[in-house]
């Protein structure tokens, strides 16, 4: 038997990369037209950061918890779990970040967009707008089909990209947020490495990314605060 320290990240991967992208263009077309309306709540979502409305943090919150729901049934539970045994954990983990963003953004409003200004608040924007509309032509950019496109509220990683931006926007850092989709940029980061994705940096370069706006923005606040 080969000592463990003799495998490599290749070893453990359990599909190849003509699975795991097939496995997508099979579940959108299982789940179409849910796309349409996935799309149509992030667009919402944008608008409610943008809007002055007292309830606005409580929608947002309930939209992204609906958007995490549908991804650990829909895509982990349902379809991923037929090719990687770690699934159901994964789909453990949205559930519970579906929950945090209910118990912090809706039940205790503590999830606002009040301040109008801040370059931190425009680079959460930013980074929602991106995973919006961009991140969903990196794959078909790349050579991948078009039916395994991901999108916002339907696949893990727009999704999680999605809640960081939304994180980064919001008038407090609520770093309860940021634990589970940084968790995430890693492992979809380490799998995409492993298949040898041009595009497998994204995600972790986005987590560490918003990691350090983050933290920025709370000492900034802190400091204020002291002076």
């Amino acid at each position: 038997m080969s000592e463990w320290w003799s495998y490599r990240l290749s070893d453990l991967l359990m599909f190849s990369p003509e699975t795991y992208y097939r496995l997508f263009e099979l579940y959108n077309t299982v789940i179409w037209p849910v796309q349409i309306a996935a799309l149509a709540s992030g667009a919402v979502i944008f608008a409610l950061m943008l809007s002055r409305l007292p309830w606005s943090g409580r929608a947002v919150s309930l939209l992204l918890a609906l958007a995490w729901l549908f991804v650990a049934y829909a895509y982990f539970y349902t379809r991923y779990a037929t090719i990687n045994i770690a699934a159901p954990y994964y789909a453990l983990a949205f559930v519970a970040q579906a929950v945090l963003l209910l118990l912090i953004g809706g039940a205790a409003g503590k999830l606002t967009f009040a301040q109008r200004h801040g370059w931190v608040r425009r680079a959460g924007l930013a980074l929602f707008l991106f995973e919006l509309a961009v991140q969903p032509l990196i794959g078909p950019t790349l050579g991948r089909s078009w039916g395994a496109v991901e999108l916002f509220g339907t696949a893990p990683d727009p999704t999680v990209l999605a809640t960081l931006g939304v994180a980064l926007a919001a008038d407090r850092m609520r770093f309860e947020l940021f634990v589970i989709p940084l968790l995430w940029c890693a492992v979809t980061g380490a799998s995409l490495w492993t298949m040898q994705s041009p595009d497998a940096l994204i995600m972790p370069a986005a987590g560490l990314f918003t990691l350090g706006l983050a933290l920025y923005k709370r000492g900034k606040t802190r400091l204020a605060a002291a002076s």
